[in-house]
């Protein structure tokens, strides 16, 4: 406004300079623009100076008007005056008068108050003849309130007069009377089906007749007791409604009846000071009073938590958790309204029992959809094992990585449903608050560790199950379940772990209650390594089998000339190949066990002919046994002696890596031990040593592929002939050429 007041070139300011206006517009303006600005100017010129002569005009109706009241009022006071004078004449005279009367009537007033006194004695002495016959018509009308305060009006009269003889006799009928009508009251006070109302109207009326307030007070108690545990009763018929209508027939029934209750024992017991009873009166009717509202709201409570227990879990948590919200609110305010109760328990009780009720039911529900998880992986692998044509590994390895990524979603979106379905209990419209109460806290921890940690848990205590020795689960659920261990390993620990601690805003890195999430990982990764070693192992037996029979059922003795490779060696290279099929569509393969790469195709050395005196003599793993002849027998035996001593030793169940190379070599290394062990228990003759070099050098020709180090494959190769050697009657070995010729022939 300052600036504005202040600028020449305003027309409406005060500093307003009309040539330096003209001036700006003859340097700013065209002259059609100056013309516009000419007539706006005339235009606002004379609204002004109509807007001044209707201003001017109004104004001066105005004044005329204020004229005419003033001179309307001059004329009003004047007879106003004239009125005052009138009404002060009137005054003195009125006054004058009335100093005449009183001194006239001076005597007689006071004969009057002394007639007025006798006549109130008199409608006393007529109350009190008349009240025993009242009396009897008010109890006979049941209008015991009346009764009771007539009989109040006229005590103190009857106790000034009661000794002589002509209201001895009223005396004697009023009392008993009131006795009789004590006697009904307490008739009525004992009577079942008594509302807290009616308790307390009976009492009140029993107190004022002289009972004893200790004797009341516990027979009040003992009564209204009665009373709850008949609503009690009838809120146990009601099955049919739902947990919001039972909550508030509860509310509207029992704790309605239990508030007036409290309030009524107060009033009556505790607030006044009854100088008829003991001192420590107060003292004793507080603590019953706090023995039978404890022993009534756990009634109720218990109640209210067996119906949540059957709700919970198969009706809508939120109609459930908005019932228990308004108990919770009821339960807050008598609180609130009798702070001397001490009430041992709250509705925050019922509210932590049913999220652990609804916990334990969830638990059962992941436990339940994770068991039909399993079955149906289960029953898709046998049904793949029955449609697929044999050595289809393919589709089976496809089937398996289906399985594996099927039974990690299902599985870990259902705990993630699960536990936002808990978080129904946070929501801030509830007036409980878990969060904020020490049972809340405990609880929501408790949703963590019994929910998800315990169901990780049992995630990983029955998969375990399935890699027991006595387990006859099928190898490849044992490599699908090892799988999803592992990414839980990798990921789904960490995954659920998370959000339930952002959702609960839980810390569970600073916590010394709560599971680390380290924990449960190392959990997952053992029961994946136990699954995996339990599939290499059950593999390896399956296998192992075939070459135990393939040893024992042959007559080793009665051998024709080997021409061909066995049939069984065939098979469990077949096998063999069908695993690492499997295996490749679910581990990476490019990087060996001990971090090396495995032996290429192209590798000269996995090529070369082993067992072959040729190639024993350029190779670094060469043959004990290729160059054997009958006279050096004994030096042959001394030196594969010797290399057994020095060489490796071979832990032949020892935990495999979770990659392809270091699965498969795990199970190779079962099947050529088993042939070793069965080799030893058997006798051979030429042809029979001949066939097992033939086989022998079969397997090392087709099993080198599947091994990051095939010196393992070589040692144990060896040691099969070198067993089959000394166990030979006549121990020639075969050409080597022509070892290699079968072998490639088949």
């Amino acid at each position: 406004m300052g600036d504005k007041s202040g600028n020449p070139y305003d027309m409406d300011g005060s500093s307003f300079d009309a040539d330096r206006y003209l001036q700006k517009l003859l340097k700013e303006c065209s002259l059609k623009q100056i013309m516009d600005t000419e007539a706006g100017i005339v235009r606002q010129t004379q609204t002004l100076h109509s807007d001044m002569q209707t201003l001017v005009y109004e104004n001066y109706n105005k004044f005329i008007s204020a004229t005419d009241t003033i001179r309307k009022m001059k004329t009003d006071f004047k007879s106003m005056e004239t009125e005052m004078n009138l009404l002060m004449a009137n005054m003195t005279s009125i006054t004058e008068f009335s100093e005449r009367i009183t001194d006239t009537l001076q005597e007689t007033r006071s004969q009057l108050t002394r007639l007025s006194g006798k006549h109130q004695l008199l409608k006393k002495l007529q109350f009190l003849s008349s009240l025993p016959a009242k009396l009897k018509t008010l109890i006979e009308e049941e209008n015991y309130q009346q009764a009771v305060q007539e009989y109040s009006h006229a005590q103190k009269v009857l106790q000034q007069y009661g000794q002589q003889p002509s209201f001895q006799g009223i005396q004697e009928d009023c009392i008993k009377i009131l006795d009789e009508l004590k006697d009904r009251l307490k008739g009525e006070f004992r009577q079942t089906g008594k509302s807290a109302q009616s308790l307390t109207e009976i009492g009140e009326l029993l107190l004022q007749l002289g009972e004893r307030p200790s004797t009341l007070a516990k027979e009040m108690l003992e009564c209204a007791s009665k009373r709850l545990h008949e609503q009690i009763v009838v809120l146990q018929d009601q099955t049919d409604r739902d947990m919001i209508e039972f909550i508030d027939l509860g509310i509207e029934g029992f704790l309605k009846d239990l508030t007036l209750v409290i309030s009524s024992y107060n009033d009556m017991f505790l607030t006044k000071h009854l100088e008829q009873e003991a001192d420590d009166f107060e003292q004793a009717a507080r603590v019953d009073l706090n023995a039978f509202v404890n022993r009534n709201v756990d009634e109720y409570l218990a109640l209210v938590q067996d119906r949540a227990e059957l709700e919970i879990g198969h009706g809508d948590s939120q109609i459930i958790l908005r019932g228990l919200d308004r108990l919770h609110r009821r339960m807050t305010a008598m609180r609130t309204l009798c702070r001397s109760l001490d009430m041992s328990k709250s509705g925050i009780d019922i509210i932590v029992n049913a999220a652990q009720q609804l916990c334990q039911t969830h638990m059962r529900s992941l436990k339940d959809h994770f068991a039909d998880s399993l079955s149906s992986v289960r029953l898709a692998l046998v049904s793949a094992n029955t449609n697929t044509p044999s050595g289809s590994s393919t589709s089976s390895s496809i089937q398996a990585g289906g399985l594996i990524s099927n039974l990690y979603i299902s599985t870990i979106e259902k705990v993630k449903g699960l536990m936002q379905d808990l978080l129904i209990f946070l929501q801030p419209e509830w007036s409980f608050n878990l969060k904020g109460d020490p049972k809340g806290v405990q609880c929501i921890e408790g949703i963590r560790e019994n929910l998800l940690v315990a169901f990780l848990r049992h995630f990983c205590t029955t998969v375990n199950g399935y890699g027991n020795v006595n387990s006859t689960a099928p190898p490849t659920l044992l490599l699908v379940l090892s799988k999803v261990c592992l990414e839980m390993d990798r990921a789904g620990v960490h995954s659920l772990t998370s959000l339930v601690d952002e959702l609960y805003n839980l810390d569970a890195e600073r916590s010394v209650s709560l599971v680390h999430e380290s924990e449960l990982c190392t959990e997952m990764r053992d029961s994946a390594q136990l699954l995996l070693d339990s599939y290499v192992r059950l593999q390896g037996l399956h296998l192992s089998q075939m070459l135990r029979k393939s040893v024992e059922t042959r007559d080793w003795l009665n051998c024709l000339e080997p021409r061909s490779v066995r049939a069984v060696m065939k098979r469990v290279v077949e096998e063999i190949s069908a695993i690492e099929l499997v295996l490749g569509e679910l581990y990476d393969s490019s990087v060996a066990p001990h971090g090396g790469s495995r032996t290429t195709a192209s590798s000269d050395s996995s090529r070369k002919t082993h067992f072959s005196i040729a190639a024993s003599k350029q190779s670094q793993f060469r043959s004990t046994w290729s160059t054997y002849t009958p006279q050096t027998q004994l030096d042959s035996s001394f030196v594969s002696n010797m290399h057994r001593l020095f060489s490796e030793k071979i832990e032949i169940f020892a935990p495999v890596q979770f990659s392809k190379v270091s699965i498969i070599t795990g199970i190779i290394k079962i099947c050529l031990k088993t042939l070793l062990e069965c080799v030893r228990l058997r006798t051979f003759s030429r042809y029979g040593l001949q066939q097992i070099q033939v086989d022998a050098h079969y397997l090392q020709m087709n099993l080198w592929r599947f091994v990051s180090d095939e010196n393992l494959i070589h040692v144990l190769l060896d040691e099969i002939l070198g067993s089959a050697v000394v166990r030979c009657l006549e121990p020639i070995l075969m050409e080597p050429n022509a070892v290699e010729i079968i072998c490639e022939r088949n």
